[in-house]
């Protein structure tokens, strides 16, 4: 099974290139973010004659997550993080997939830091980090998939002395990145790229892409029970050259059946 996650930074916008991508690579599991569009403004028909299956939780101008499935049924289990069902911000929307429990996230940004923003990505990363130890321990594959907005460690940003005072690189952020992967999550992309220079973003502005000037910020954990059967990771960098595309890359993994 290849599952992907995917920014796509306005599905409207960015439809033709993320159709371009399913029909060439053809993922069996799609995670989507910063959809941009409101509920009853999702491409389903599209998606459909993609040959894809789709849940989503859309919103008005920013933010919204969806769950793509080509062949399997997809079972929702929920659409906002525990503590908050009232959650103005779509970020988060959760299926089971055939035996693996799959969770889409588009953490927030929290720019700019410190302020009300950071406060708010930090207090997400929290209720978060709480679901994702609650899925632990039901004991059953589970893969959380999608843009952190969190830059790990200093291999995984091109100059990091830049970034020092971002919310994505700020100290509070990797540390509460690091504190989730020791709950017992296995970074997908780290267990099989330990050492290489790995880049998921590229900016628009400045050639970043031309510079290979990127970031690692879309990530998979993959739950004890799922990384064992991690057999592929890597990124379709290919996509940000294409036009009118999303300054994010399509990562994907593969796991054995």
């Amino acid at each position: 099974m290849r599952i992907a996650t995917y920014n796509v930074n306005g599905i409207t916008a960015r439809l033709p290139v993320l159709l371009r991508w399913l029909e060439e690579t053809q993922p069996d599991v799609v995670c989507l973010q910063e959809l941009k569009a409101p509920q009853e403004k999702f491409p389903e028909q599209a998606i459909r004659d993609a040959g894809y299956k789709a849940i989503w939780h859309g919103q008005k101008s920013w933010n919204g997550v969806a769950i793509l499935s080509r062949t399997e049924e997809i079972e929702e289990r929920c659409r906002v993080l525990p503590d908050d069902p009232e959650d103005l911000q779509s970020r988060y929307i959760e299926a089971r997939i055939k035996d693996i429990v799959v969770g889409c996230l588009y953490l927030p940004n929290g720019n700019p830091a410190p302020g009300p923003k950071f406060d708010y990505k930090l207090g997400w990363f929290k209720r978060f980090s709480q679901h994702a130890q609650q899925l632990l321990n039901e004991g059953v594959p589970v893969v959380l998939a999608g843009d952190y907005n969190a830059i790990p460690t200093e291999k995984d940003v091109y100059k990091p002395e830049r970034w020092t005072e971002d919310a994505l690189f700020r100290p509070e952020t990797r540390k509460a990145y690091h504190n989730l992967i020791a709950q017992g999550w296995t970074d997908a992309i780290r267990k099989l790229h330990p050492d290489e220079t790995v880049y998921t973003f590229w900016d628009y502005f400045r050639d970043a892409y031309g510079r290979n000037a990127g970031l690692r910020i879309d990530h998979f954990l993959l739950s004890p029970q799922l990384a064992p059967r991690l057999q592929k990771a890597e990124v379709d960098r290919f996509v940000r050259g294409w036009e009118k595309t999303s300054d994010h890359g399509p990562v994907w993994i593969e796991i054995q059946d």
